[in-house]
């Protein structure tokens, strides 16, 4: 049994949590004083106010799990929750002799440049706004620890409760002007994932530095739009679809290559269940 303290416990870290704490010994800090559910240990804390974290100090984890959000997409909202807040809880572990691996869950947003190409683990990341930025500089930041780290880089988030492209798909006026690639993961796929490579760690496997979190299928967004109102008996024959222009499209080889199954390899089998719900 491993202690394993996952800093962020909003809809993904908590998943996360609830797939480790079977095994492990699990405790959560977040924002909210809602407590974690099977009993876990709930920390109350804010990772932006260091005075907040001092608690830390004596938990000695040996796995650390970053999955904040940063509460909004200013770039003094990035930098305080990626890069200041990660710094904050990794400043409190400096006498931790216990710490083996941290994970920080960022986003494939560090990748900028607009190409045709199959991105993956070996692409220069080149973020092209704030956001990326921030996220890169706080990937960064792991290298400097003393134990080993992984950068798990997620594309676009969707499972129960995130239903943008649904309700967007049944708004036409809506849609965007424009067509371009999109790449997403289901949460449940993101926290197995995660839960997957922190058991590995635990039973001293290899683990890479870095893994590209997405489902098997990038896809056109006005693929998935037409395809999610066409599902919803929403009438799109007088849609005309613009020439794809811009997006990326991501690969999953590296972390399918870990022996991990997807569960929704693609959006047709995420929505489904999804909208399965309704």
């Amino acid at each position: 049994m491993a202690k394993v303290l996952i800093v962020g416990c909003g809809d993904l870290g908590t998943a996360i949590a609830v797939r480790l704490q079977q095994k492990h010994e699990v405790i959560g800090l977040r924002v909210s004083d809602k407590l974690l559910p099977h009993g876990m240990q709930t920390i109350q804390a804010d990772v932006t106010k260091p005075n907040m974290l001092e608690q830390l100090e004596k938990l000695s984890p040996d796995i650390i799990i970053y999955c904040v959000s940063a509460g909004g997409q200013t770039d003094e909202k990035y930098q305080a929750s990626y890069v200041a807040g990660l710094k904050n809880v990794l400043t409190t572990q400096i006498q931790n002799a216990s710490l083996q691996h941290v994970f920080f869950v960022s986003s494939t947003r560090v990748y900028g440049q607009i190409t045709n190409d199959l991105l993956d683990e070996n692409t220069p990341a080149i973020p092209a706004d704030f956001g990326g930025e921030r996220l890169l500089e706080a990937e960064n930041a792991l290298k400097a620890l003393p134990c080993k780290s992984t950068s798990m880089r997620l594309s676009g988030i969707y499972g129960t409760g995130r239903l943008y492209l649904v309700n967007m798909s049944k708004d036409l006026s809506k849609w965007p002007q424009e067509n371009h690639w999109s790449n997403r993961i289901h949460r449940d796929d993101a926290a197995a994932f995660i839960a997957l490579m922190t058991n590995k760690v635990i039973q001293n496997q290899p683990v890479a530095d870095c893994y590209i979190v997405t489902d098997s299928m990038p896809t056109k967004q006005y693929d998935v739009l037409k395809w999610l109102a066409e599902k919803q008996n929403v009438d799109v024959t007088n849609i005309r679809t613009p020439l794809a222009t811009g997006g990326k499209r991501l690969s999953n080889r590296r972390m399918r290559e870990t022996g991990f199954e997807l569960q929704y390899p693609n959006y047709q089998a995420g929505y489904t269940h999804i909208l399965k719900t309704f």
